[in-house]
């Protein structure tokens, strides 16, 4: 599976970016293709193309705080968490992930 994703801490540092860290980790355990872009203090770093967006079969908005640019997401699956949760509990939102996407197909 492919998923992309979004991570937002309200101060937009630390949390963000190991929201971010953890999610790539679990995805390539699991054996799954990832790509987080960070809305942090600086801004929007590594930015999903709306490509990418579109030919992901999900999105995780690990976020405290709105989403930035959410328009580019009006098409795809979307769960959304908390930071802390994305940190301290990435399995289980792969696992909502996998429940929602068989539930649609």
């Amino acid at each position: 599976m492919k998923f992309v994703a979004v991570t937002a801490c309200t101060v937009g540092v630390a949390h963000t970016f190991m929201a971010a860290e953890v999610l790539e980790k679990e995805a390539k355990k699991l054996g799954y293709e990832i790509k987080v872009e960070t809305q942090g203090a600086n801004g929007i770093d590594n930015r999903l193309t709306q490509e990418e967006i579109d030919s992901a079969d999900a999105c995780i908005f690990a976020v405290d705080t709105a989403v930035t640019e959410p328009e580019r997401f009006d098409n795809a699956v979307v769960l959304e968490c908390k930071v802390k949760d994305a940190i301290k509990k990435p399995k289980k939102i792969f696992e909502k992930l996998e429940k929602a996407l068989q539930a649609n197909s």
